[in-house]
């Protein structure tokens, strides 16, 4: 933001200046500053410095417009369509397998370029903070169409076939630092300090939701070979008709991503016509000093390997969630299930925690605290209950739904609440350039994981083990982090 905030041809100040009675007013307040800042005590003297509340001029107030929300809503179908292509393959593997001979290899790969496609998230953090949110949005989602796209290219070569969707995967992956990271940058840009939480938690929030649709469409669309899907058409699942429900299923994804370009292409400004607030029409740092300031920055790193490690396990871990419950005989529709109602119990307390951190403000590490509790008991409940010959718990669909939805509520839900803090925490850095660092960060966890699944892919149980580890360093961490809340300062309070 900052300078990135008025375009080449209109560097005209960010808000406009105030009425001449207004500087008038303010001219007086500066020739008697120790009547404001020094009040007389009772017996005469010095009553010692107080701090003065915000008294904002009404241009200085900022202002906010209806069509945020068409904006918002524009940037969350964006980042529902990159999760749902994304996931596409992991809820449908064992379909997969049989229509496009997929290995097990070729189903972690699938998954794993989403972490992938991070390796040039410096490049789209850059453009965000230089070009501004259209330029951005509009490459991610041409990428995403363009990838969609490759993965429909009928081919009956098996093998230029599956290289053409791993090629579309790719894409789509590159598409990932963008509608992962623009969520605290667009909430600045376009919302008022009492809706920012809010508006972070949605748009940051429905590309999750977007993989959770993945659980729910892939399996009821398309059938399993093993005859477990509840659809009437299972006693038809030769590969011929399977190969065809997934062809469906990606045509119906490329026809909604294209949709959504067309929007985006259509209407999707960088920045409403005056900030909505002190902070969104600050200067920032430049690019090279906010890394300086990020790197340097214990407390930043601390949060950052709070969030990182715990949410790129547990990325990794969802993204194959049907390969790691088939050996405890966990049907396909109901391994999407439970990924689905985990993942959308997520959202929806994710969006209520973020609400009520815009009401309650300053409560954002107890949140944490509370989230990630949640998070290490149900994850260590889900691993002792899949060693049934070790630890004897019973092995049921209920208590496999029960703790694999809690798990994805806790840790889903604390997305929203990581990248407000992460803001806060380092401000004036910008919000595109702190969120897409860690980002980077869970992604580079995710991805390591992932390769290691790729070579140890016939037993789970080191896998499952990893997430209440995540979880419970990420609790010691947010535990040692002292917060402080630079950017809601600016806003609130301001010395006269």
């Amino acid at each position: 933001m900052g300078l990135g905030w008025s375009s080449a041809e209109e560097r005209q100040p960010l808000l406009p200046p105030p009425p001449p009675q207004q500087q008038q007013q303010q001219q007086q307040q500066r020739r008697r500053p120790q009547q404001l800042q020094q009040p007389r005590g009772a017996a005469g003297g010095p009553a010692g410095p107080v701090a003065v509340p915000v008294r904002l001029l009404a241009p200085a107030a900022g202002r906010v417009y209806g069509r945020r929300w068409l904006v918002l809503l524009l940037f969350s179908l964006l980042g529902f369509a990159q999760g749902l292509l994304w996931n596409t393959w992991g809820p449908i593997q064992n379909s997969a397998r049989l229509a496009f001979g997929f290995s097990g290899w070729d189903i972690a790969l699938l998954v794993f370029w989403g972490p992938i496609g991070f390796a040039p998230c410096f490049f789209f953090m850059w453009l965000m903070d230089k070009k501004g949110l259209r330029v951005t949005v509009l490459l991610t989602s041409s990428l995403m169409v363009l990838g969609a796209g490759l993965r429909c290219v009928p081919v009956s070569d098996l093998e230029i076939r599956k290289k053409l969707i791993h090629g579309g995967q790719l894409l789509n992956g590159l598409a990932g630092p963008t509608v992962m990271n623009a969520a605290p940058f667009l909430s600045t840009t376009w919302f008022s300090p009492d809706e920012r939480a809010t508006a972070t938690a949605i748009a940051s929030l429905l590309s999750y939701l977007g993989a959770a649709g993945a659980f729910l469409v892939g399996p009821l669309v398309v059938p399993s070979p093993n005859g477990t899907s509840h659809l009437l058409l299972a006693s038809q699942s030769n590969t011929e008709h399977i190969k065809d429900r997934i062809e469906a299923v990606l045509y119906a994804e490329f026809g909604m991503v294209s949709l959504i370009f067309s929007a985006a292409l259509a209407y999707f400004p960088s920045r409403p016509p005056f900030p909505p607030s002190v902070a969104a029409a600050s200067q920032r740092l430049s690019y090279r000093r906010s890394f300086c300031r990020l790197l340097s920055n214990f407390r930043f790193l601390m949060i950052a390997l709070a969030y990182a490690i715990p949410l790129g396990v547990f990325s990794g871990w969802s993204g194959v969630l049907d390969l790691i419950l088939t050996p405890v005989h966990v049907s396909q529709v109901d391994a999407g299930w439970i990924g689905f109602w985990s993942i959308v119990g997520g959202c929806v307390v994710g969006i209520a925690m973020a609400r009520f951190a815009d009401f309650i403000r300053g409560m954002l590490k107890f949140i944490l605290l509370l989230l990630l509790s949640g998070a290490t008991l149900a994850s260590t409940w889900f691993t002792l209950t899949c060693l049934t010959s070790v630890t004897h718990l019973p092995l049921t669909t209920a208590t496999l739904y029960t703790s694999c939805i809690l798990l994805g509520i806790f840790l889903n839900s604390s997305v929203p609440i990581f990248f407000e803090l992460f803001v806060e925490t380092v401000y004036p850095v910008p919000e595109g350039i702190t969120c897409g660092v860690v980002t980077f960060l869970s992604n580079v966890f995710m991805g390591v994981l992932l390769f290691f699944l790729t070579f140890y892919h016939t037993e789970f149980s080191w896998f499952n083990w990893c997430l209440p580890g995540s979880c419970l360093l990420s609790l010691l961490l947010i535990l040692c982090f002292r917060e402080s809340y630079d950017r809601l300062y600016l806003d609130v309070v301001v010395s006269v």
